[in-house]
C-alpha cells in the first residue's frame, strides 16, 4: 500500500477520498484553488498546496504542475476523483512517466472509451447490445440530416468526448437539427475541448441503469451488481439507488454479463461503470463506459459493504481484486439523493453564498435506518461561483426498498440547512412521490411531474413571518423591531403574493403584536422562542424553525418545508423596459461563451442571443420578443457578474 496520496480533487470526493486513505494509514496531500483556500478538503488532509486562480483551467486542470507537486511532496500516487482530470488520458499517462501510481484505468483504456464512438465501436466487436446510430468521423451537418433520417426521429446527439449530460441534445424533427448541433457543440467544445459528435435513435422512456465493474492487473474482472439512475434533469442524475428494482433475473445477468464483457474488452484495471438504457421488457442496450469511481458510488458500497476507495488504492498498487465473483454478496437497499445549492422554483439557478446552517442530527433515518452523509462543507463554508454546486450526497440503506427511500425523505425534511436555496424539498418531494415509491421511475419521470415547486400558499401569517425574518437580517428575530423611546416598535416592507405587492407592517406595543396589510389591520399573535418563533393571524398560523433572507425572496423552514415568500423589487416590477432589462441579464456571475448577435441585427422572440456557463451549467439568454439588437456589452470570453446587462433591444 502507498504511504503518501495526493488527491487531484476538490469538494467532497476529495474529503471521501482521504476518509478511506487515513483508514489505511495513507498520508494525504490536498491541492487547491484561491477559492478553496480554506475548504474542507484542504483542512482535513495532512499537507495541502495551492494550483493557482479559481478557474479550473488555471488550477485543478493543471496537470504538470500537479505531478509537480507530487514529486515534490513525495507522493507515490494520485487519486484523481471524479471531473477535472479523472478521464484524461494524457494525465494518466504523465502520471506513469513520472513515476508516480494514477489510481485509476491505463491510459488506453481511457482512450477507447473517452470517445464515445471508438466505445461504441469496441463494444460492438465485443458483443454488447447497444442503439442504432451514426459515431463515423464525417461530421458534417450533411451527414448527420442523413443520419438522423436513416436511424428515424426523434435522435440523441451526444458529445463523442462529453460526460454528465453536457452536449446532449434531444432533437424531435429534421428542422430543428442544425440549431441543436451547433449549440451543443458550442457547450461541448467549452466542457470538454472536443465538439465531434454521435447520433443515436432516442428512446422516449427508457430506464437508465448501469453496472459497477472493477478490474485488476492480473487480469481479474468482476461486477458489484446495478443501480439505477433514471430520475434525472438535463441528463444529470437526481436520485440513485441500488440495486436497480423490478428486473427479470435473466435481464439482470445480462447486464451484469455485458459489462464484464465490457471491461474485458479494454483490458480494465480498476473502478469503472458500464452504462446501460434498459427498456423496460429484456431489452438492454449499451450507452458508455465512465473509467472512474462515480458519484453515486455509496450506493453500490452500502449494498455490497465494499470500499471502492479501498478497491481502487489496492489495484493502483498492483494488488489482485480483493474477492471472487461468487464472494461479493448483495444485502438490502441503498437510495442515494444529491443535495446541490440550486432553486428549483428559478428554473433550477445554482445559487452562491455561505451555509450558515448545515445539521443532520445524529445520522440515523426512519425506523433506525443508517444515513450516510459525504458531503465537502460545513456549516460556514461558501458555495461559490467557480465549481459544481453540490452541497452533498444523502445515502439510506435498509433491508427493503421502501424503508430506505422514506427513511432518506424523512433526513432530508428534517434536516437544519440554511443560509442559501437548495434542491432539498425538490428531493423530498420526488421520494414521497407516489409513483416513485410504488416501483422505479423512467428517465421521463422529472418531465412528467411538476416536482420544482411545492403548494407555496402564502398565509397572512406567513407574511408577516416573513417580514420579521427579513428584518432580522440572521439576528434574532424580536430585535427585527428595532427600539424606539417611549414608541411602540414597528416595521414595514412590500412582500409579494400571488405576484402582487403587499405592503405589510407589523407593530409590538409591549406584549402585544398588530400587523396590517395594504393599510388594513388583521389580528395576529407572535410567540417567540429564540430564533424560532409562530405566528397566528385570524385563521392562519405559520411555524418558522429558521428563515433566511437572499435580498430576493424571504425562506421561512419548518417540519422539513421551506417557504419562499418574494421581496418586492420595484425595479423588476416597474414596467416592460425594467423586465426586458431583467431578461437580457446575467443571473448570477458568468463567462460568457457565445455572442450569436451583433448590433442592429433583427431577432425574433425566443432567439438565443447569448450563452453563458456558470457552476459547470451552460444558460442561454434569449430575445424576450420580436426586435433590434441596439447594444451588446460583453465579447466571448469575458465575465459578467451578476445583474449585468448583456445586451439591449429596441422594439420592431
Amino acid at each position: 500500500m502507498f504511504k503518501k496520496l495526493l488527491i487531484a480533487n476538490r469538494g467532497e470526493i476529495a474529503c471521501r477520498v482521504i476518509k478511506t486513505a487515513r483508514r489505511l494509514g495513507v498520508k494525504t496531500v490536498a491541492v487547491y484553488s484561491d477559492a478553496d483556500k480554506h475548504a474542507l478538503h484542504v483542512r482535513m488532509a495532512d499537507e495541502a498546496y495551492h494550483l493557482g486562480p479559481p478557474a479550473a483551467s488555471e488550477s485543478y486542470l493543471l496537470s504538470g504542475k500537479i505531478i509537480e507537486v507530487a514529486k515534490s511532496c513525495g507522493a507515490e500516487a494520485i487519486h484523481p476523483g471524479y471531473g477535472f482530470l479523472s478521464e484524461n488520458a494524457g494525465f494518466s499517462r504523465a502520471c506513469e512517466e513520472a513515476g508516480i501510481a494514477f489510481v485509476g484505468p491505463k491510459p488506453h483504456t481511457i482512450e477507447a472509451m473517452g470517445s464515445k464512438a471508438k466505445a461504441k465501436e469496441l463494444m460492438g466487436k465485443a458483443g454488447v447490445p447497444m442503439l442504432q446510430g451514426y459515431q463515423g468521423e464525417d461530421q458534417s451537418l450533411a451527414t448527420f440530416k442523413a443520419e438522423a433520417e436513416r436511424i428515424g426521429y426523434p435522435v440523441l446527439l451526444k458529445a463523442a468526448a462529453g460526460g454528465g449530460g453536457k452536449g446532449m441534445r434531444i432533437v424531435e424533427r429534421p428542422e430543428d437539427l442544425e440549431g441543436e448541433l451547433e449549440s451543443a457543440k458550442r457547450e461541448a467544445k467549452s466542457a470538454f475541448g472536443d465538439d465531434r459528435f454521435i447520433v443515436e435513435k432516442f428512446l422516449a422512456a427508457p430506464r437508465h441503469v448501469e453496472v459497477q465493474v472493477f478490474g485488476d492487473s492480473h487480469g481479474n474482472v468482476v461486477h458489484l451488481f446495478e443501480r439505477d439512475c433514471s430520475v434525472q434533469r438535463r441528463y444529470q442524475k437526481v436520485i440513485e439507488e441500488a440495486p436497480a428494482p423490478n428486473i427479470p433475473d435473466a435481464t439482470r445477468a445480462a447486464l451484469h454479463k455485458a459489462a464484464v464483457d465490457a471491461a474485458r474488452a479494454v483490458d480494465y484495471v480498476g473502478a469503472g461503470t458500464v452504462e446501460f438504457l434498459y427498456d423496460g421488457k429484456d431489452g438492454v442496450y449499451f450507452m458508455e463506459m465512465n473509467t472512474r469511481l462515480q458519484v453515486e458510488h455509496p450506493v453500490t458500497e452500502e449494498i455490497t459493504g465494499i470500499d471502492l476507495v479501498e478497491w481502487q488504492l489496492r489495484a493502483a498498487a498492483g494488488e489482485p481484486v480483493p474477492l471472487r465473483q461468487d464472494e461479493i454478496q448483495q444485502r438490502g437497499h441503498a437510495v442515494e439523493a444529491r443535495l446541490y445549492a440550486e432553486d428549483p422554483e428559478e428554473n433550477y439557478l445554482p445559487q452562491i453564498g455561505r451555509l450558515t446552517r448545515f445539521d443532520f442530527g445524529e445520522l440515523s433515518g426512519e425506523s433506525g435506518a443508517p444515513l450516510r452523509l459525504d458531503t465537502g462543507v460545513a456549516p460556514g463554508d461558501a458555495i461559490t461561483p467557480f465549481y459544481d454546486p453540490m452541497i452533498a450526497k444523502v445515502i439510506t440503506y435498509a433491508e427493503t426498498r421502501e424503508d430506505a427511500v422514506a427513511s432518506l425523505a424523512n433526513a432530508l425534511a428534517t434536516a437544519d440547512i440554511g443560509g442559501l436555496v437548495t434542491n432539498r424539498d425538490f428531493l423530498v418531494r420526488i421520494l414521497r412521490h407516489p409513483e416513485f415509491r410504488e416501483a422505479p421511475p423512467t428517465t421521463k419521470f422529472l418531465s412528467e411531474h411538476d416536482l420544482a415547486t411545492g403548494e407555496n400558499d402564502i398565509s397572512d401569517a406567513a407574511l408577516i413571518a416573513a417580514a420579521i425574518v427579513a428584518a432580522s437580517d440572521g439576528g434574532d428575530p424580536e430585535d427585527a423591531l428595532g427600539f424606539r423611546l417611549n414608541a411602540a416598535k414597528a416595521l414595514a416592507m412590500t412582500l409579494v403574493r400571488n405576484r402582487k405587492p403587499v405592503d405589510v407592517t407589523v407593530r409590538k406595543d409591549g406584549r402585544d403584536w398588530t400587523a396590517s396589510f395594504d393599510g388594513e389591520d388583521v389580528p395576529v399573535e407572535v410567540a417567540m422562542a429564540g430564533e424560532s418563533f409562530t405566528v397566528i393571524s385570524g385563521e392562519s398560523s405559520k411555524d418558522v424553525e429558521w428563515g433566511w433572507s437572499d435580498g430576493h425572496a424571504v425562506f421561512l423552514t419548518a417540519g422539513g418545508e421551506t417557504l419562499r415568500v418574494p421581496l418586492f423589487d420595484p425595479f423588476v416590477e416597474a414596467g416592460a423596459a425594467d423586465a426586458e432589462a431583467a431578461a437580457l441579464s446575467s443571473p448570477m456571475p458568468a463567462t460568457v461563451t457565445g455572442v450569436m448577435v451583433r448590433e442592429g441585427d433583427t431577432v425574433s422572440a425566443g432567439q438565443p442571443l447569448v450563452t453563458l456557463e456558470a457552476m459547470k451549467m451552460e444558460t442561454v439568454i434569449k430575445a424576450p420578443h420580436d426586435g433590434t439588437i441596439s447594444a451588446v456589452h460583453f465579447a466571448k470570453g469575458e465575465s459578467a457578474p451578476k445583474g449585468a446587462q448583456l445586451a439591449e433591444m429596441a422594439t420592431g
